[in-house]
């Protein structure tokens, strides 16, 4: 591209969008990428400030930065993603459906460390619903070597940088352990907070059982879940290390292959994820997940939705960040837990 004074550049054509800001009414590309400059435009774009123009040259082994973003969305799009119109060298791509978003942080950053050029994305492995944004694409200058956009493609490698999950587990069953609940002493208030929880992934709660206290007892309700038409199973309560809190150990004498009973979490700290033979994920849920908006039940369950395996290091992972600060108004997950 060249600089020209504005009023010389009648016939030329602009190599960027230029936007026009007009406070309270307007903010917007005024010209376009491509426009060829008419007598009108020029007190147009004098009102705007524009003394000089950068009219396009094209140069063998440049690209314009529109050409970039579209290289650079093309890097990180998938299944399930759309991609808005390239607008002032800036691309986007958004959720098509709801489910489990995730980025390979590696190869991310390794494209973000070539020059002139940036890609930016929501967290990964976070829930995400149809319409929401999941990154922005855009090259730093005006016009860019060509060389730099492979050097980002060399390390992508040919497959996207980020990804889409969509949920996979539909039916839930939820065991109620307890005997102020099972003798009617007290109202459930734990089972509908994660039926609610459940709904946002996806997932129903098609199964319930009511169980009294006792190892045994929470074993038998367990086995007989596992006989019922559910992909997950949870049980509620008892998670502590109290004698009479028993259902670790019922999980356990149940065949599931435990990853972690406890994680770096809070509050969550209590939570148990195991697995049996055929995949099927059952958890043990903390009495805070009752009465917390966000918990260690949130930062795992979309993941178990979306049909991803957790292992402990996923779980060990999770400390840095996995302190709830307690705000007064919680705005969870527009927030630092679990990130």
């Amino acid at each position: 591209m060249k600089l020209i004074p504005t009023r010389d550049a009648v016939g030329h054509v602009l190599c960027h969008d230029m936007t026009q800001i007009i406070p309270g009414q307007y903010k917007d590309a005024r010209f376009r990428k491509g426009h060829i400059v008419t007598p009108e435009d020029i007190p147009v774009l004098l009102a705007m400030g524009k003394e000089n123009l950068y009219v396009w040259e094209k140069t063998a082994g440049m690209l314009h930065e529109n050409e970039a973003a579209e290289r650079l969305a093309a890097l990180c799009r998938n299944e399930h993603m759309s991609a808005t119109p390239v607008k002032e060298g800036k691309i986007e791509l958004k959720a098509e459906i709801a489910g489990l978003f995730r980025v390979d942080s590696q190869r991310l950053q390794a494209v973000n460390e070539v020059d002139e050029l940036m890609i930016a994305t929501r967290r990964g492995n976070t829930p995400v619903q149809p319409g929401d944004k999941l990154c922005g694409t855009r090259c730093i200058p005006l016009v860019i070597r060509e060389s730099l956009l492979e050097e980002a493609e060399r390390i992508a490698a040919g497959r996207p940088l980020l990804e889409l999950l969509p949920y996979k587990l539909k039916r839930a069953g939820v065991i109620t352990t307890g005997s102020e609940v099972f003798h009617g002493r007290i109202t459930d208030a734990f089972t509908p907070v994660v039926a609610e929880k459940l709904r946002a992934c996806g997932i129903g709660m098609t199964e319930h059982i009511t169980v009294d206290d006792g190892l045994e007892n929470i074993q038998q309700a367990i086995e007989e879940m596992r006989r019922r038409d559910v992909e997950l199973i949870l049980c509620t309560g008892g998670m502590s290390v109290d004698p009479d809190d028993n259902t670790p150990g019922a999980i356990k004498a149940s065949g599931a292959r435990i990853v972690t009973y406890g994680a770096p979490v809070l509050p969550g700290a209590m939570f148990l994820l195991g697995y049996y033979e055929d995949g099927a994920p059952v958890m043990g849920l903390p009495g805070c997940v009752m009465y917390a908006r966000a918990t260690i039940f949130d930062l795992a369950l979309p993941r178990i939705a979306a049909g991803v395996e957790m292992t402990r290091r996923d779980f060990t992972s999770m400390g840095e960040g996995g302190l709830c600060l307690g705000c007064g108004t919680c705005r969870y997950p527009v927030c630092p837990f679990g990130k």
